[in-house]
Protein backbone atom coordinates (compact mmCIF):
# COMPACT_ATOMS: atom_id res chain seq x y z
CA UNK A 1 0.00 0.00 0.00
CA UNK A 2 2.83 2.35 0.93
CA UNK A 3 4.58 1.66 -2.39
CA UNK A 4 1.41 2.48 -4.31
CA UNK A 5 1.03 5.80 -2.50
CA UNK A 6 4.61 6.65 -3.32
CA UNK A 7 3.97 5.86 -6.98
CA UNK A 8 0.83 8.03 -6.96
CA UNK A 9 2.78 10.86 -5.44
CA UNK A 10 5.41 10.53 -8.15
CA UNK A 11 2.77 10.57 -10.86
CA UNK A 12 1.11 13.60 -9.32
CA UNK A 13 4.46 15.37 -9.07
CA UNK A 14 5.22 14.55 -12.69
CA UNK A 15 1.85 15.91 -13.80
CA UNK A 16 2.39 19.12 -11.83
CA UNK A 17 5.83 19.57 -13.37
CA UNK A 18 4.45 18.98 -16.87
CA UNK A 19 1.54 21.38 -16.31
CA UNK A 20 3.91 24.06 -15.04
CA UNK A 21 6.32 23.67 -17.93
CA UNK A 22 3.61 23.49 -20.59
CA UNK A 23 2.13 26.67 -19.17
CA UNK A 24 5.49 28.43 -19.11
CA UNK A 25 6.35 27.39 -22.65
CA UNK A 26 2.97 28.52 -23.96
CA UNK A 27 3.44 31.86 -22.23
CA UNK A 28 6.90 32.25 -23.78
CA UNK A 29 5.49 31.39 -27.21
CA UNK A 30 2.72 33.95 -26.78
CA UNK A 31 5.18 36.74 -25.90
CA UNK A 32 7.51 35.83 -28.77
CA UNK A 33 4.77 35.59 -31.41
CA UNK A 34 3.48 39.06 -30.56
CA UNK A 35 6.88 40.68 -30.04
CA UNK A 36 6.17 41.56 -26.40
CA UNK A 37 8.77 42.22 -23.71
CA UNK A 38 9.41 39.61 -21.01
CA UNK A 39 10.74 41.65 -18.13
CA UNK A 40 9.63 44.79 -16.36
CA UNK A 41 11.70 47.63 -14.93
CA UNK A 42 11.58 46.06 -11.44
CA UNK A 43 10.72 42.41 -10.73
CA UNK A 44 10.98 42.52 -6.94
CA UNK A 45 8.14 41.03 -4.86
CA UNK A 46 6.79 44.41 -3.75
CA UNK A 47 6.73 46.00 -7.19
CA UNK A 48 3.29 45.89 -8.86
CA UNK A 49 4.37 46.02 -12.52
CA UNK A 50 6.87 43.19 -12.88
CA UNK A 51 6.62 42.85 -16.65
CA UNK A 52 4.51 40.59 -18.84
CA UNK A 53 6.12 37.23 -18.04
CA UNK A 54 5.69 37.36 -14.26
CA UNK A 55 2.62 39.57 -14.54
CA UNK A 56 0.73 37.04 -16.67
CA UNK A 57 1.73 34.18 -14.37
CA UNK A 58 0.38 36.08 -11.35
CA UNK A 59 -2.77 36.97 -13.30
CA UNK A 60 -3.39 33.30 -14.16
CA UNK A 61 -2.59 32.13 -10.61
CA UNK A 62 -5.25 34.45 -9.16
CA UNK A 63 -7.93 33.13 -11.51
CA UNK A 64 -7.06 29.43 -11.92
CA UNK A 65 -6.55 27.43 -8.69
CA UNK A 66 -5.02 24.46 -10.53
CA UNK A 67 -2.43 26.76 -12.06
CA UNK A 68 -1.78 28.54 -8.77
CA UNK A 69 -0.86 25.22 -7.14
CA UNK A 70 2.07 24.58 -9.51
CA UNK A 71 3.68 27.97 -10.32
CA UNK A 72 5.59 30.80 -8.64
CA UNK A 73 5.68 30.44 -4.83
CA UNK A 74 4.11 26.95 -5.00
CA UNK A 75 6.77 25.63 -7.38
CA UNK A 76 9.98 24.00 -6.08
CA UNK A 77 12.61 26.65 -5.39
CA UNK A 78 15.01 24.95 -7.79
CA UNK A 79 12.44 24.68 -10.59
CA UNK A 80 10.41 27.90 -10.63
CA UNK A 81 11.47 28.54 -14.27
CA UNK A 82 11.10 32.31 -13.93
CA UNK A 83 14.65 33.67 -13.83
CA UNK A 84 15.89 35.81 -16.75
CA UNK A 85 18.53 33.19 -17.56
CA UNK A 86 15.90 30.45 -17.78
CA UNK A 87 13.76 32.70 -19.99
CA UNK A 88 16.71 33.24 -22.35
CA UNK A 89 17.40 29.50 -22.49
CA UNK A 90 13.77 28.79 -23.38
CA UNK A 91 13.82 31.48 -26.08
CA UNK A 92 17.07 29.98 -27.41
CA UNK A 93 15.41 26.56 -27.55
CA UNK A 94 12.42 28.07 -29.39
CA UNK A 95 14.69 29.74 -31.97
CA UNK A 96 16.79 26.62 -32.52
CA UNK A 97 13.72 24.47 -33.07
CA UNK A 98 12.26 27.06 -35.46
CA UNK A 99 15.42 27.13 -37.58
CA UNK A 100 15.60 23.32 -37.42
CA UNK A 101 12.07 23.15 -38.86
CA UNK A 102 13.18 25.45 -41.70
CA UNK A 103 16.32 23.40 -42.39
CA UNK A 104 14.27 20.19 -42.34
CA UNK A 105 11.88 21.72 -44.87
CA UNK A 106 14.86 22.60 -47.09
CA UNK A 107 15.87 18.95 -46.90
CA UNK A 108 19.47 19.36 -48.06
CA UNK A 109 18.37 20.86 -51.39
CA UNK A 110 19.85 23.83 -53.25
CA UNK A 111 19.20 27.32 -51.89
CA UNK A 112 19.98 30.98 -52.41
CA UNK A 113 20.95 33.50 -49.73
CA UNK A 114 19.74 37.06 -49.14
CA UNK A 115 21.89 39.34 -47.03
CA UNK A 116 21.38 42.88 -45.76
CA UNK A 117 23.19 45.06 -43.25
CA UNK A 118 21.88 47.62 -40.79
CA UNK A 119 22.53 49.23 -37.42
CA UNK A 120 20.27 48.65 -34.44
CA UNK A 121 19.38 51.26 -31.83
CA UNK A 122 22.64 50.48 -29.99
CA UNK A 123 24.54 51.38 -33.20
CA UNK A 124 25.81 47.83 -33.62
CA UNK A 125 26.45 46.77 -37.23
CA UNK A 126 24.47 43.62 -37.96
CA UNK A 127 23.74 41.49 -41.00
CA UNK A 128 20.53 39.54 -41.51
CA UNK A 129 20.51 36.30 -43.49
CA UNK A 130 17.55 34.65 -45.20
CA UNK A 131 17.41 31.58 -47.40
CA UNK A 132 15.52 31.20 -50.68
CA UNK A 133 14.51 27.72 -51.75
CA UNK A 134 11.74 25.68 -53.35
CA UNK A 135 9.96 23.52 -50.78
CA UNK A 136 8.38 20.11 -51.21
CA UNK A 137 5.11 21.75 -52.35
CA UNK A 138 7.06 23.65 -55.03
CA UNK A 139 6.47 26.95 -53.27
CA UNK A 140 9.28 29.51 -53.08
CA UNK A 141 10.21 30.18 -49.45
CA UNK A 142 12.36 32.99 -48.06
CA UNK A 143 12.75 32.24 -44.34
CA UNK A 144 14.88 34.41 -42.07
CA UNK A 145 17.37 32.29 -40.12
CA UNK A 146 19.60 34.66 -38.21
CA UNK A 147 21.15 37.95 -37.28
CA UNK A 148 24.90 38.37 -36.76
CA UNK A 149 26.81 41.29 -35.31
CA UNK A 150 29.85 42.28 -37.39
CA UNK A 151 32.76 44.56 -36.59
CA UNK A 152 32.77 46.09 -40.06
CA UNK A 153 31.13 45.57 -43.44
CA UNK A 154 34.20 44.68 -45.45
CA UNK A 155 33.85 41.80 -47.90
CA UNK A 156 36.04 39.58 -45.72
CA UNK A 157 34.01 40.23 -42.56
CA UNK A 158 30.72 39.67 -44.34
CA UNK A 159 31.92 36.40 -45.88
CA UNK A 160 33.15 35.13 -42.53
CA UNK A 161 29.88 36.05 -40.82
CA UNK A 162 27.74 34.44 -43.54
CA UNK A 163 29.78 31.23 -43.58
CA UNK A 164 29.76 30.97 -39.78
CA UNK A 165 25.96 31.22 -39.67
CA UNK A 166 25.52 28.68 -42.48
CA UNK A 167 27.89 26.21 -40.83
CA UNK A 168 26.18 26.73 -37.45
CA UNK A 169 23.03 25.32 -39.02
CA UNK A 170 24.88 22.63 -41.01
CA UNK A 171 24.13 24.33 -44.32
CA UNK A 172 26.77 23.61 -46.94
CA UNK A 173 27.92 26.65 -48.96
CA UNK A 174 28.33 24.25 -51.90
CA UNK A 175 24.53 24.14 -52.13
CA UNK A 176 24.22 27.89 -52.73
CA UNK A 177 22.85 28.66 -56.20
CA UNK A 178 22.06 32.35 -55.87
CA UNK A 179 23.09 35.34 -53.76
CA UNK A 180 21.38 38.68 -53.15
CA UNK A 181 22.96 41.58 -51.27
CA UNK A 182 21.75 45.05 -50.42
CA UNK A 183 22.64 47.69 -47.89
CA UNK A 184 26.13 46.61 -46.86
CA UNK A 185 28.39 49.62 -47.22
CA UNK A 186 30.65 48.05 -49.82
CA UNK A 187 27.69 46.81 -51.87
CA UNK A 188 24.99 49.47 -51.51
CA UNK A 189 23.84 51.69 -54.35
CA UNK A 190 22.96 55.34 -53.83
CA UNK A 191 19.56 56.54 -54.88
CA UNK A 192 19.86 58.23 -58.27
CA UNK A 193 18.11 61.33 -56.91
CA UNK A 194 21.20 62.18 -54.90
CA UNK A 195 23.45 62.13 -57.95
CA UNK A 196 21.97 65.18 -59.62
CA UNK A 197 22.62 68.56 -57.98
CA UNK A 198 19.36 70.29 -58.92
CA UNK A 199 17.28 67.28 -57.88
CA UNK A 200 19.24 66.94 -54.66
CA UNK A 201 18.49 70.60 -53.89
CA UNK A 202 14.82 69.97 -54.70
CA UNK A 203 14.56 67.20 -52.09
CA UNK A 204 16.50 69.27 -49.57
CA UNK A 205 13.80 71.95 -49.94
CA UNK A 206 11.05 69.37 -49.41
CA UNK A 207 12.79 67.94 -46.33
CA UNK A 208 13.18 71.40 -44.78
CA UNK A 209 9.59 72.40 -45.55
CA UNK A 210 8.31 69.20 -43.93
CA UNK A 211 10.47 69.93 -40.88
CA UNK A 212 8.96 73.41 -40.54
CA UNK A 213 5.35 72.34 -41.14
CA UNK A 214 5.65 69.28 -38.92
CA UNK A 215 7.64 70.96 -36.15
CA UNK A 216 4.69 71.01 -33.72
CA UNK A 217 1.26 69.47 -33.20
CA UNK A 218 -0.24 72.93 -33.66
CA UNK A 219 1.18 73.26 -37.18
CA UNK A 220 0.11 69.73 -38.09
CA UNK A 221 -3.40 70.52 -36.90
CA UNK A 222 -3.35 73.70 -39.01
CA UNK A 223 -2.33 71.62 -42.05
CA UNK A 224 -5.04 69.04 -41.39
CA UNK A 225 -7.78 71.63 -40.75
CA UNK A 226 -6.92 73.63 -43.87
CA UNK A 227 -6.90 70.51 -46.02
CA UNK A 228 -10.26 69.38 -44.61
CA UNK A 229 -11.84 72.77 -45.41
CA UNK A 230 -10.33 72.71 -48.90
CA UNK A 231 -11.71 69.22 -49.58
CA UNK A 232 -15.13 70.29 -48.35
CA UNK A 233 -15.17 73.21 -50.82
CA UNK A 234 -14.02 70.99 -53.70
CA UNK A 235 -16.70 68.41 -52.92
CA UNK A 236 -19.39 71.09 -52.78
CA UNK A 237 -18.28 72.53 -56.12
CA UNK A 238 -18.23 69.07 -57.74
CA UNK A 239 -14.49 69.21 -58.54
CA UNK A 240 -13.98 66.09 -56.40
CA UNK A 241 -16.03 62.91 -56.19
CA UNK A 242 -17.02 61.43 -52.86
CA UNK A 243 -16.97 57.72 -52.18
CA UNK A 244 -15.41 54.89 -50.20
CA UNK A 245 -11.63 55.11 -50.19
CA UNK A 246 -11.56 58.51 -51.89
CA UNK A 247 -10.14 61.72 -50.42
CA UNK A 248 -8.54 60.02 -47.45
CA UNK A 249 -6.60 62.18 -45.05
CA UNK A 250 -2.99 62.71 -46.12
CA UNK A 251 -0.11 63.01 -43.67
CA UNK A 252 3.45 64.30 -43.89
CA UNK A 253 5.52 61.47 -45.35
CA UNK A 254 9.19 61.76 -44.43
CA UNK A 255 11.89 60.99 -46.99
CA UNK A 256 13.70 57.66 -46.66
CA UNK A 257 17.40 57.31 -47.42
CA UNK A 258 17.36 54.96 -50.42
CA UNK A 259 13.77 53.93 -51.13
CA UNK A 260 11.97 54.96 -54.30
CA UNK A 261 8.64 54.30 -52.58
CA UNK A 262 9.40 56.76 -49.80
CA UNK A 263 10.25 59.57 -52.23
CA UNK A 264 7.20 58.72 -54.35
CA UNK A 265 4.78 59.00 -51.41
CA UNK A 266 6.44 62.21 -50.22
CA UNK A 267 6.17 63.85 -53.66
CA UNK A 268 2.57 62.69 -54.10
CA UNK A 269 1.54 64.05 -50.70
CA UNK A 270 3.33 67.32 -51.40
CA UNK A 271 1.26 67.83 -54.57
CA UNK A 272 -2.02 67.00 -52.80
CA UNK A 273 -1.23 69.13 -49.72
CA UNK A 274 0.45 71.98 -51.59
CA UNK A 275 -2.16 74.64 -50.74
CA UNK A 276 -2.25 73.59 -47.09
CA UNK A 277 1.56 73.56 -46.85
CA UNK A 278 1.67 77.09 -48.29
CA UNK A 279 -1.02 78.15 -45.79
CA UNK A 280 0.97 76.85 -42.78
CA UNK A 281 4.18 78.49 -44.02
CA UNK A 282 2.33 81.80 -44.43
CA UNK A 283 1.03 81.51 -40.86
CA UNK A 284 4.53 80.81 -39.55
CA UNK A 285 5.95 83.69 -41.60
CA UNK A 286 3.48 86.15 -40.05
CA UNK A 287 2.91 84.71 -36.57
CA UNK A 288 5.99 82.62 -35.77
CA UNK A 289 7.31 83.22 -32.27
CA UNK A 290 10.96 82.90 -33.33
CA UNK A 291 12.70 85.13 -35.87
CA UNK A 292 14.51 82.12 -37.36
CA UNK A 293 11.19 80.36 -37.97
CA UNK A 294 9.74 83.40 -39.69
CA UNK A 295 12.81 83.80 -41.91
CA UNK A 296 12.86 80.11 -42.83
CA UNK A 297 9.16 80.12 -43.67
CA UNK A 298 9.60 83.19 -45.87
CA UNK A 299 12.59 81.68 -47.69
CA UNK A 300 10.94 78.33 -48.38
CA UNK A 301 7.68 79.93 -49.45
CA UNK A 302 9.56 81.66 -52.26
CA UNK A 303 11.30 78.37 -53.13
CA UNK A 304 8.20 76.22 -53.47
CA UNK A 305 6.21 78.95 -55.24
CA UNK A 306 8.79 79.00 -58.05
CA UNK A 307 8.04 77.39 -61.43
CA UNK A 308 11.27 75.35 -61.38
CA UNK A 309 10.28 73.66 -58.12
CA UNK A 310 6.76 72.86 -59.35
CA UNK A 311 8.15 71.48 -62.62
CA UNK A 312 10.57 69.16 -60.79
CA UNK A 313 7.83 68.14 -58.34
CA UNK A 314 5.60 66.87 -61.15
CA UNK A 315 8.46 65.41 -63.22
CA UNK A 316 9.96 63.43 -60.35
CA UNK A 317 6.55 62.26 -59.16
CA UNK A 318 5.77 60.85 -62.64
CA UNK A 319 9.16 59.11 -62.88
CA UNK A 320 8.94 57.68 -59.38
CA UNK A 321 5.38 56.45 -59.82
CA UNK A 322 6.54 54.43 -62.82
CA UNK A 323 9.49 53.04 -60.87
CA UNK A 324 7.31 52.42 -57.83
CA UNK A 325 5.35 49.74 -59.69
CA UNK A 326 8.63 47.88 -60.21
CA UNK A 327 9.68 48.55 -56.61
CA UNK A 328 6.47 47.01 -55.25
CA UNK A 329 6.85 44.01 -57.55
CA UNK A 330 10.38 43.43 -56.26
CA UNK A 331 9.22 43.72 -52.65
CA UNK A 332 6.58 41.04 -53.17
CA UNK A 333 7.42 37.87 -51.30
CA UNK A 334 8.03 34.79 -53.46
CA UNK A 335 8.45 36.87 -56.62
CA UNK A 336 10.31 34.95 -59.32
CA UNK A 337 13.06 36.54 -61.37
CA UNK A 338 11.33 36.17 -64.74
CA UNK A 339 8.25 38.08 -63.61
CA UNK A 340 10.47 40.69 -61.95
CA UNK A 341 12.30 41.24 -65.22
CA UNK A 342 8.95 41.66 -67.01
CA UNK A 343 8.19 44.54 -64.64
CA UNK A 344 11.69 45.91 -65.22
CA UNK A 345 11.17 45.92 -69.00
CA UNK A 346 7.74 47.53 -68.63
CA UNK A 347 9.16 50.27 -66.41
CA UNK A 348 11.98 51.03 -68.84
CA UNK A 349 9.51 51.03 -71.74
CA UNK A 350 7.19 53.47 -69.94
CA UNK A 351 10.09 55.78 -69.14
CA UNK A 352 11.21 55.71 -72.76
CA UNK A 353 7.68 56.52 -73.95
CA UNK A 354 7.57 59.42 -71.49
CA UNK A 355 10.91 60.68 -72.77
CA UNK A 356 9.73 60.63 -76.38
CA UNK A 357 6.08 61.70 -76.03
CA UNK A 358 5.49 62.99 -72.50
CA UNK A 359 6.89 66.52 -72.66
CA UNK A 360 3.73 68.30 -73.79
CA UNK A 361 1.41 66.57 -71.33
CA UNK A 362 3.82 67.26 -68.46
CA UNK A 363 4.03 70.95 -69.35
CA UNK A 364 0.23 71.16 -69.56
CA UNK A 365 -0.07 69.55 -66.13
CA UNK A 366 2.53 71.88 -64.58
CA UNK A 367 0.99 74.99 -66.18
CA UNK A 368 -2.46 74.01 -64.90
CA UNK A 369 -1.07 73.52 -61.39
CA UNK A 370 0.66 76.91 -61.50
CA UNK A 371 -2.54 78.64 -62.64
CA UNK A 372 -4.46 77.03 -59.78
CA UNK A 373 -1.89 78.17 -57.19
CA UNK A 374 -1.06 81.62 -58.66
CA UNK A 375 2.52 80.67 -59.58
CA UNK A 376 4.15 82.70 -62.35
CA UNK A 377 4.93 80.72 -65.52
CA UNK A 378 8.05 82.13 -67.20
CA UNK A 379 8.32 82.92 -70.91
CA UNK A 380 9.79 79.75 -72.36
CA UNK A 381 11.59 81.61 -75.14
CA UNK A 382 13.53 83.89 -72.78
CA UNK A 383 17.08 83.04 -71.80
CA UNK A 384 17.39 80.94 -68.66
CA UNK A 385 19.65 82.59 -66.07
CA UNK A 386 20.57 80.19 -63.24
CA UNK A 387 20.97 81.55 -59.74
CA UNK A 388 20.31 85.14 -58.70
CA UNK A 389 22.91 86.86 -60.87
CA UNK A 390 21.42 88.76 -63.82
CA UNK A 391 24.86 89.54 -65.25
CA UNK A 392 25.65 85.97 -66.14
CA UNK A 393 25.37 85.57 -69.95
CA UNK A 394 23.23 82.70 -71.25
CA UNK A 395 22.44 81.22 -74.66
CA UNK A 396 19.99 78.63 -73.29
CA UNK A 397 16.27 79.32 -73.31
CA UNK A 398 14.03 78.41 -70.41
CA UNK A 399 12.36 75.78 -72.59
CA UNK A 400 15.73 74.21 -73.46
CA UNK A 401 16.80 74.16 -69.82
CA UNK A 402 13.60 72.46 -68.67
CA UNK A 403 13.48 69.95 -71.49
CA UNK A 404 17.17 69.05 -71.91
CA UNK A 405 18.78 69.79 -68.55
CA UNK A 406 15.90 68.50 -66.40
CA UNK A 407 13.31 66.43 -68.30
CA UNK A 408 15.71 64.35 -70.40
CA UNK A 409 18.41 64.23 -67.72
CA UNK A 410 16.15 62.94 -64.93
CA UNK A 411 14.58 60.25 -67.14
CA UNK A 412 17.98 59.22 -68.52
CA UNK A 413 19.41 58.99 -64.99
CA UNK A 414 16.55 56.73 -63.94
CA UNK A 415 17.00 54.51 -67.00
CA UNK A 416 20.74 54.40 -66.32
CA UNK A 417 20.10 53.46 -62.70
CA UNK A 418 17.74 50.64 -63.68
CA UNK A 419 20.26 49.28 -66.19
CA UNK A 420 23.04 49.51 -63.62
CA UNK A 421 21.02 47.92 -60.83
CA UNK A 422 19.92 44.95 -62.89
CA UNK A 423 22.91 44.31 -65.12
CA UNK A 424 23.71 41.12 -63.14
CA UNK A 425 20.67 39.37 -64.57
CA UNK A 426 21.12 40.56 -68.12
CA UNK A 427 22.40 38.81 -71.21
CA UNK A 428 22.25 35.09 -71.74
CA UNK A 429 21.22 34.32 -68.17
CA UNK A 430 18.06 36.42 -68.34
CA UNK A 431 17.25 35.33 -71.89
CA UNK A 432 17.44 31.70 -70.82
CA UNK A 433 15.11 32.32 -67.90
CA UNK A 434 12.64 34.16 -70.09
CA UNK A 435 12.69 31.19 -72.49
CA UNK A 436 11.37 28.98 -69.67
CA UNK A 437 8.41 31.26 -69.01
CA UNK A 438 5.20 29.30 -69.79
CA UNK A 439 3.00 32.38 -70.28
CA UNK A 440 0.95 32.43 -73.50
CA UNK A 441 1.58 28.75 -74.26
CA UNK A 442 5.38 29.01 -74.12
CA UNK A 443 5.64 31.63 -76.87
CA UNK A 444 9.10 32.61 -75.52
CA UNK A 445 10.43 29.05 -75.68
CA UNK A 446 13.93 28.99 -77.19
CA UNK A 447 15.89 25.77 -76.82
CA UNK A 448 19.26 27.32 -77.61
CA UNK A 449 18.87 29.99 -74.93
CA UNK A 450 17.70 27.43 -72.38
CA UNK A 451 20.74 25.26 -73.11
CA UNK A 452 22.98 28.31 -72.64
CA UNK A 453 21.30 28.92 -69.27
CA UNK A 454 21.98 25.32 -68.21
CA UNK A 455 25.71 25.79 -68.92
CA UNK A 456 25.82 28.36 -66.10
CA UNK A 457 25.32 25.38 -63.75
CA UNK A 458 28.25 23.07 -64.63
CA UNK A 459 27.93 21.04 -61.41
CA UNK A 460 24.37 20.05 -62.28
CA UNK A 461 24.68 19.94 -66.08
CA UNK A 462 27.81 18.19 -67.26
CA UNK A 463 28.26 17.02 -70.83
CA UNK A 464 26.01 13.95 -70.50
CA UNK A 465 23.30 15.84 -68.61
CA UNK A 466 23.30 18.58 -71.25
CA UNK A 467 22.73 15.92 -73.92
CA UNK A 468 19.83 14.46 -71.89
CA UNK A 469 18.40 17.95 -71.29
CA UNK A 470 18.45 18.59 -75.04
CA UNK A 471 16.35 15.46 -75.66
CA UNK A 472 13.94 16.35 -72.84
CA UNK A 473 13.43 19.85 -74.23
CA UNK A 474 12.56 18.45 -77.68
CA UNK A 475 9.92 16.18 -76.18
CA UNK A 476 8.75 18.83 -73.73
CA UNK A 477 7.91 21.52 -76.30
CA UNK A 478 6.01 19.02 -78.48
CA UNK A 479 4.09 17.96 -75.38
CA UNK A 480 3.28 21.59 -74.52
CA UNK A 481 2.06 22.43 -78.01
CA UNK A 482 -0.35 19.50 -78.08
CA UNK A 483 -2.50 21.31 -75.54
CA UNK A 484 -2.01 19.35 -72.30
CA UNK A 485 -4.53 20.99 -69.94
CA UNK A 486 -2.16 20.60 -66.99
CA UNK A 487 0.17 23.11 -68.66
CA UNK A 488 -2.47 25.55 -69.87
CA UNK A 489 -3.01 28.98 -68.32
CA UNK A 490 0.24 28.93 -66.33
CA UNK A 491 1.17 32.34 -64.87
CA UNK A 492 4.91 31.93 -64.39
CA UNK A 493 7.80 29.55 -63.81
CA UNK A 494 6.51 28.84 -60.28
CA UNK A 495 3.35 27.40 -61.80
CA UNK A 496 5.49 25.46 -64.29
CA UNK A 497 7.40 23.79 -61.45
CA UNK A 498 4.13 22.59 -59.87
CA UNK A 499 2.79 21.34 -63.20
CA UNK A 500 6.00 19.40 -63.88
CA UNK A 501 5.63 17.60 -60.55
CA UNK A 502 2.15 16.48 -61.55
CA UNK A 503 3.56 14.66 -64.60
CA UNK A 504 6.23 12.85 -62.54
CA UNK A 505 9.45 14.83 -63.24
CA UNK A 506 11.71 12.05 -61.99
CA UNK A 507 10.86 9.99 -65.09
CA UNK A 508 9.89 12.50 -67.76
CA UNK A 509 11.22 16.06 -67.37
CA UNK A 510 13.53 15.81 -64.37
CA UNK A 511 16.31 17.98 -65.85
CA UNK A 512 13.87 20.66 -67.01
CA UNK A 513 12.34 20.64 -63.52
CA UNK A 514 15.81 21.01 -61.99
CA UNK A 515 16.62 23.98 -64.23
CA UNK A 516 13.27 25.61 -63.37
CA UNK A 517 13.94 25.12 -59.67
CA UNK A 518 17.43 26.63 -59.95
CA UNK A 519 15.87 29.63 -61.70
CA UNK A 520 13.30 30.04 -58.93
CA UNK A 521 16.07 29.99 -56.30
CA UNK A 522 17.77 33.07 -57.74
CA UNK A 523 17.01 36.03 -55.42
CA UNK A 524 14.93 38.85 -56.87
CA UNK A 525 15.24 41.40 -54.04
CA UNK A 526 16.26 41.53 -50.38
CA UNK A 527 12.78 42.46 -49.16
CA UNK A 528 12.69 39.60 -46.62
CA UNK A 529 15.80 40.70 -44.73
CA UNK A 530 14.65 44.32 -44.92
CA UNK A 531 11.40 43.26 -43.25
CA UNK A 532 13.48 41.45 -40.62
CA UNK A 533 15.26 44.71 -39.81
CA UNK A 534 11.90 46.46 -39.51
CA UNK A 535 10.89 43.79 -37.00
CA UNK A 536 14.21 44.25 -35.17
CA UNK A 537 13.43 47.95 -34.66
CA UNK A 538 10.10 46.96 -33.15
CA UNK A 539 11.67 44.46 -30.76
CA UNK A 540 14.81 46.39 -29.80
CA UNK A 541 13.57 49.92 -29.24
CA UNK A 542 14.52 52.67 -26.78
CA UNK A 543 12.78 50.88 -23.91
CA UNK A 544 14.48 47.57 -24.72
CA UNK A 545 17.85 48.85 -25.90
CA UNK A 546 19.82 46.58 -23.56
CA UNK A 547 18.75 43.32 -25.22
CA UNK A 548 21.85 41.26 -25.97
CA UNK A 549 22.73 40.29 -29.54
CA UNK A 550 22.09 36.59 -28.86
CA UNK A 551 18.72 37.14 -27.24
CA UNK A 552 17.73 39.58 -30.00
CA UNK A 553 18.61 37.03 -32.68
CA UNK A 554 16.63 34.25 -30.99
CA UNK A 555 13.68 36.55 -30.35
CA UNK A 556 13.69 37.83 -33.94
CA UNK A 557 13.77 34.34 -35.49
CA UNK A 558 10.66 33.31 -33.53
CA UNK A 559 8.82 36.59 -34.10
CA UNK A 560 9.59 36.93 -37.80
CA UNK A 561 9.04 33.25 -38.62
CA UNK A 562 5.97 32.93 -36.41
CA UNK A 563 4.15 30.70 -38.93
CA UNK A 564 6.90 28.11 -38.54
CA UNK A 565 7.35 28.77 -34.81
CA UNK A 566 3.62 28.32 -34.08
CA UNK A 567 3.83 24.74 -35.38
CA UNK A 568 6.85 23.81 -33.26
CA UNK A 569 5.63 21.48 -30.50
CA UNK A 570 6.15 22.17 -26.80
CA UNK A 571 7.75 18.74 -26.45
CA UNK A 572 10.43 19.62 -29.03
CA UNK A 573 11.16 22.90 -27.23
CA UNK A 574 11.28 21.14 -23.83
CA UNK A 575 13.72 18.51 -25.13
CA UNK A 576 15.93 21.22 -26.66
CA UNK A 577 15.79 23.27 -23.44
CA UNK A 578 16.73 20.25 -21.29
CA UNK A 579 19.72 19.55 -23.55
CA UNK A 580 21.12 23.09 -23.38
CA UNK A 581 22.63 22.12 -20.04
CA UNK A 582 22.02 19.69 -17.17
CA UNK A 583 18.87 20.52 -15.19
CA UNK A 584 18.06 19.54 -11.65
CA UNK A 585 14.50 18.69 -12.57
CA UNK A 586 13.65 16.73 -15.72
CA UNK A 587 10.20 16.28 -17.24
Amino acid sequence: MEARVTLSQKLALGLRIKLRKDLLYMLVKFLLEFGLSFRGHDESESFKNKGLFLGLLEWLAKRLPDVDRVILKHAPKNDMMTSPKIQKDIVSACAQETVKAIIDDLGGDYFGILVDESKNISHHEQIALALRYVDKKDQVNEPFIGLIRVGDTSTKSLNEAIYSLLLKHSLSPSKIRGQGYDGASNMQGKLWLKKYKEVKTFFAIIANVLNIVGASFKRRDQLRDHQAKLLEKLLESGELQSGKGLNQERGLQRLGDTRWGSHCRTSDNFVILFSSIVHVLEVVECEGSEADDRLQAEAFLSKINAFNFVFLLHLILKVLMMSNVLSKALQKKEQDIVNAMVFLDLTKERLQVMREDGWVSLMDEVSSFCAKHDIVVPNMEEFYIPGKSKRRPSTVTYSHHLRVDLFYSVIDLQLQELNSHFDVVSGNLLLGMASLNPVNSFTNFDKEKIMTLAKYYPDEFGELKLRDLSHQLDTFILHMRRGDLRFSDLKGIGDLAKALVEVNPAESYSLIYLLVKLTLILPVATATVERAFSSMKYIKDELRSSISDTFLNNYLVCYFEKEVFTNVSNDAIIDRFQNIKARRVQV
